[in-house]
Formats: C-alpha cells, sequence, structure tokens
C-alpha cells in the first residue's frame, strides 16, 4: 500500500470514529504532536497514549469530517491539507477551516502524525518549498 493510501485510511477511520480501524495503521512507537492551537494540544506517544487521544477527539464531535484537500511529499515526509467541517456536541456553530497534517509512513504505519494551523508550518517541518 502507498503511503498516501495509508493516511487516507486514517483520515477514513477517523471520520468514522474507527478507533481499533486507525491504531491498526500507527506504529507501536507512534509520535503525535498537536500544534498549541488546538483543543489536543500536546506530544502523545504509542498506542497507549494515542487510543485515549482519538477517543476523546472524535467523541467531542456531533458530525461532521477532516477530508484531505491536497498530498506533497518530500521524502518520507508527507504534508496533507485538510478541511475541517465539523459541529461538536452540544454547539449549534460548525468549525469550517483549512489546517494541515504531517505524516512520516514506514513500511505500512504511520510513524509520526503532526497537525499544524497552516500549510506554513507544515512545510517548515516537511523542508517543502512554499512554491509547491
Amino acid at each position: 500500500m502507498q503511503d498516501i493510501d495509508v493516511i487516507k485510511q486514517v483520515y477514513s477511520c477517523l471520520n468514522r470514529a474507527d478507533v481499533d480501524g486507525m491504531m491498526k495503521l500507527l506504529d507501536a512507537n507512534i509520535l503525535r504532536k498537536e500544534d498549541e492551537d488546538f483543543p489536543g494540544a500536546g506530544t502523545y506517544r504509542g498506542h497507549a497514549e494515542m487510543r485515549p487521544h482519538i477517543i476523546k477527539g472524535t467523541s467531542s464531535w456531533a458530525e461532521g469530517a477532516c477530508e484531505p484537500i491536497e498530498f506533497f511529499t518530500n521524502g518520507n515526509k508527507v504534508v496533507v491539507t485538510v478541511h475541517v467541517h465539523v459541529r461538536l456536541k452540544n454547539e449549534t456553530n460548525w468549525i469550517d477551516a483549512k489546517i494541515a497534517d504531517g505524516f512520516v509512513v514506514k513500511d505500512g504505519l504511520v510513524t509520526e502524525f503532526h497537525t499544524f494551523g497552516s500549510k506554513e508550518k507544515a512545510f517548515k517541518w516537511a523542508a517543502i518549498s512554499a512554491n509547491t
């Protein structure tokens, strides 16, 4: 399976709140970093920290999805621009935002998963030219 296909499956699992399915796509030593601008800000390592992080995030959604838009690669790093359109439980307003995620995939498993507030931050992490 190609790296981008693995990443598309991650979003599919996330949008279905399929925690078990998502965990199967993550390396046992996954490194997850979420920028300070996000509710789940912090660093999470391994399945033991990742599972509750995913559950907490997806259980706060009433409806909606995070849809990947574009994929950019540099070596083993992949940056994905994402359209976030979700409504949280007990809220009437929708969150409608564009963010960027960064991934490293090795042997068909995600070893790193980063969330950035902007494509520019993600491109810097992945050493991708802004002119891409």
